[in-house]
């Protein structure tokens, strides 16, 4: 059935008989239809194609007029049990008021469904009456003779009901005919009713036509609203904006109406016609060639949008839904990148043009990569906001390179050096993280920093000999700076990493030897007694970084040479702060350098724990043999290869002392035969008992003040050259020793005359009056500076160390390769050595080993030399 405000189709097809399959029933009992299925047109098809034998009953004239109607059931889109057309029948014997050779048809009941389609069909269950018990049922399939056809004028009237329909849309205004019109039979609502009629047109072939005239009536209604826009020329960017923006927003929810109201058709003919666009894109198509296509319409539009941008560039509000809105539309209509984006982007390069070389002139550095990072801020939140997704990659890259591309060597010129000096950590992570966004702007920055590195460690701190006494120390402070500028703004960047390396290699070592043996005597003064400046944990950490320094030298036997001696004095006199300490920097170089390189180091430790148990045997060895005595002696037992080389200095020392290194000597020799014993008086000290008149002190002194001390056991007055020619020690050592008994702070002798330099003529005595507040009191020996020939000493000996390293090389390579030429021996021998060789130096090695016939240069060619075994 079809409400009578459309007209309405003639299908009933004759009355079809079906065998069916359902068990005998009652006379009062019922059959429930079962579930019904969709089936497609081409199901349909192959219905129709069905050939069958149906069996027709005559039905005959009952007493029942309601037992005679016959309702004749069409299912359009949904069948039972089988999925075909079916009508069910029923054969049964006549009733009583009937004839028996009459047959009495029955047909289902049940209430009326409606579909999608608009279509009515009966479901539910048929009640088969005054059928005797066991009678027969049958199910007739039967196909339609003749299809359905249209009314003449259902087509016409129907495109009326439509066309009404979607001007009315267009127009917002409501339809001319009655809802009770509409609701007549089947009480559907207006969309229903409306797409009822969509579906029946396209059903029989009417859809292509339908497709036109609707495009037609869409067409007509778009031309119509491009007559606004022209009539208002001079109109206000943001009013003509906000205009096409309203006319925008009333087509999408127009098209979306009638789309709704034809999806039958769009889903079936449109979908099924690749060539065709769908409703929407229709829609979308003859906005985009009537509005926007047009070039007044467009202009202004793309004119005012990039209006509105420049506006909210200089930091005034704008609409930016309205923006939003526009830009959307654009990419709806594909025209957003050759419309907009091309001449967005090219004035956003002129503009940020024009802004970094103005501001690079008006602005400092950290100002203005504060300026860069709000503008990237600003151009990310606008691609957010209301700009395609396809323009951030080419907008960030147009600001990145006119704002930092363009200023790399400028800006990095202009202030990185100042924000290095000064340590501005926010700032140089903001030059690295905007530089990193650029081609290039790390590979710049890398070359800068490098550069003002280089010059620092270069040229104020190692090259200047002023700074020797500071060198270590601004070595360390300088190397801390810069890792913690790489780690926290250069995000620990690889590149920086081993840069910086190889600028602390190369200029640390650009002075031969002398960093070496200044980071030695820095390693002394942080483990010599005294120091207070740390704790044992601040100590490591400081030894730590010592060593980071260390792995940068390549005159690792200068160090050494000098560590060695400074840690003899220490482990002899007792200066060393903590054992701990000294064994932990032990540790550190053996893992840094090797076993070989400690093996000396190693030594002297087991030197002195050696002593140590040999003074117990020895302290036994004197109670055993009741030896007299009021001196306790102490010796501590070097070994020569272990410890530096010390100048032997015979001195007179007193009867007892002699007495007593004798005992020691035939104690040591009675257990260790064949060894020599050699006295180093330089490196001895002592604990002397003096009486004043203030009371009685101990003096820890060295041997040589015990010497001086002791002859003012003998007498008054001495003059120098009496001391000298008693004691027999060197002069400028006498000297020294002199000037610390009465010059220095606890004056235990007088000098006459008084002066802070020992002069020859000079005469001493001793001060009765001395006053002390402690009971021991050290007085330590003036040390005289390291002059310029010890260094040249320690420093001959450690190039005499290397020829000899040097030399074994040489032979090494030689005796493994016997024949080989100059340039490839002078390349292997550089590989093997770990400290730096002047080509003038290696070759005089090669000479000597050619003179002491370990080698000989070819006959014939003399670049060449050969192995002599």
């Amino acid at each position: 059935m079809f409400p009578t405000g459309l007209p309405s189709p003639n299908p009933p097809p004759p009355t079809q008989e079906a065998r069916t399959v359902a068990s005998d029933v009652n006379n009062d009992s019922s059959i429930t239809s079962s579930k019904k299925r969709k089936i497609n047109s081409s199901e349909k098809e192959d219905i129709d194609s069905i050939s069958s034998s149906p069996k027709t009953t005559n039905s005959s004239s009952c007493s029942s007029t309601s037992h005679h109607i016959q309702k004749k059931l069409r299912f359009e889109d949904s069948v039972d049990f089988i999925g075909l057309d079916v009508k069910m029948a029923e054969e049964s014997s006549s009733s009583a008021s009937c004839s028996s050779n009459k047959t009495k048809t029955m047909f289902l009941t049940g209430g009326v469904v409606h579909h999608a389609n608009g279509l009515t069909k009966t479901a539910g269950s048929a009640t088969f009456s005054n059928s005797k018990p066991g009678a027969a049922k049958k199910l007739v399939i039967k196909n339609f003779k003749e299809k359905p056809k249209l009314p003449e004028n259902y087509t016409h009237e129907t495109w009326q009901k439509l066309k009404e329909a979607v001007e009315a849309i267009q127009n917002s205004t409501s339809i001319k005919y009655n809802l009770e019109e509409l609701y007549q039979v089947q009480q559907m609502p207006l969309d229903t009713v409306i797409l009822i009629a969509v579906e029946n047109l396209c059903s029989h072939k009417i859809s292509a036509k339908l497709y036109k005239q609707l495009r037609v009536v869409c067409e007509d209604h778009i031309k119509a609203q491009i007559n606004q826009f022209r009539e208002y020329p001079f109109l206000h960017v943001t009013l003509f904006l906000k205009k096409i923006d309203k006319c925008w927003q009333d087509h999408c929810r127009q098209m979306i109406m009638i789309r709704s109201i034809f999806l039958f058709l769009d889903r079936t003919y449109v979908l099924q016609n690749s060539m065709l666009p769908s409703i929407w894109d229709m829609g979308l198509e003859l906005f985009r060639f009537y509005i926007i296509s047009d070039l007044k319409v467009q202009s202004k539009t793309i004119d005012g949008i990039l209006l509105l941008i420049e506006k909210e560039r200089s930091g005034e509000t704008i609409d930016r839904s309205l923006l939003r809105s526009l830009l959307s539309m654009l990419s709806d209509l594909q025209i957003y990148q050759d419309s907009f984006e091309q001449r967005f982007l090219e004035e956003t390069n002129r503009l940020y043009a024009a802004e970094g070389q103005r501001l690079m002139q008006e602005r400092e550095v950290p100002e203005y990569l504060h300026h860069v990072h709000k503008r990237l801020e600003e151009e990310a939140d606008r691609v957010i906001t209301y700009l395609d997704q396809s323009t951030q990659k080419p907008l960030i890259a147009t600001v990145e390179k006119q704002l930092l591309g363009e200023h790399l060597t400028a800006t990095l010129q202009k202030g990185l050096n100042h924000l290095l000096d000064e340590n501005r950590i926010q700032d140089l992570s903001l030059l690295y993280q905007l530089f990193s966004r650029v081609r290039g702007g790390v590979q710049v920055c890398l070359q800068t920093s490098i550069y003002k590195t280089r010059k620092i460690i270069h040229c104020t701190i190692v090259i200047n000999p002023e700074k020797d006494k500071t060198m270590v120390q601004e070595l360390l402070d300088f190397k801390d700076k810069v890792d913690h500028i790489i780690d926290t703004c250069f995000m620990k960047n690889e590149k920086f990493v081993n840069a910086m390396k190889e600028a602390f290699e190369t200029f640390i070592n650009k002075r031969p030897n002398k960093p070496a043996e200044l980071i030695a005597k820095h390693v002394d003064s942080k483990l010599r007694a005294g120091n207070k400046e740390a704790t044992d944990e601040e100590l490591e950490k400081m030894l730590d970084k010592i060593m980071i320094i260390f792995r940068f030298i390549y005159g690792k036997d200068v160090f050494e040479a000098f560590y060695k001696k400074d840690l003899a004095k220490r482990l002899l006199v007792g200066k060393s702060a903590s054992v701990d300490a000294e064994k932990s920097m032990l540790s550190k170089l053996k893992h840094e350098c090797g076993a070989a390189f400690t093996s000396k180091l190693e030594g002297m430790f087991k030197d002195m724990e050696l002593s140590k148990d040999i003074m117990v045997q020895f302290k036994q060895y004197i109670q055993c043999q009741n030896i007299p005595g009021n001196i306790e002696l102490t010796v501590n037992i070097l070994t020569m290869g272990y410890w530096p080389t010390y100048i032997p200095m015979e001195v007179h020392l007193p009867a007892e002392m002699v007495r007593l290194q004798e005992i020691f000597k035939t104690f040591y020799l009675g257990k260790h035969s064949g060894r020599k014993l050699q006295w180093q008086s330089t490196l001895g000290h002592c604990v002397l008992k003096a009486e004043f008149k203030e009371g009685k002190k101990e003096l820890q002194v060295s041997l040589f003040q015990t010497l001086v001390l002791l002859m003012f056991n003998e007498g008054e007055e001495f003059t120098l050259e009496e001391i000298k020619l008693a004691t027999g020690i060197e002069d400028g050592e006498l000297r020294r020793t002199l000037q610390s008994l009465a010059c220095g702070k606890a004056r235990v002798i007088h000098k006459v005359p008084k002066s802070k330099d020992v002069e020859d003529g000079d005469k001493f005595s001793c001060n009765d009056d001395f006053k002390h507040k402690l009971f021991r009191i050290k007085i330590n020996q003036i040390q005289m500076k390291e002059t310029v020939e010890e260094q040249a000493s320690t420093t001959e000996r450690v190039y005499q160390d290397r020829q000899y390293q040097i030399d074994a090389a040489i032979v090494r390579i030689m005796k493994m390769r016997k024949t080989l030429s100059h340039n490839l021996l002078v390349s292997e021998v550089y590989n093997q050595l770990k400290f730096p060789v002047k080509p003038a130096d290696l070759k005089k090695r090669i000479e000597s080993l050619i003179d002491r016939d370990y080698m000989e240069r070819d006959k014939e060619n003399p670049n060449q030399y050969n192995y002599v075994a």
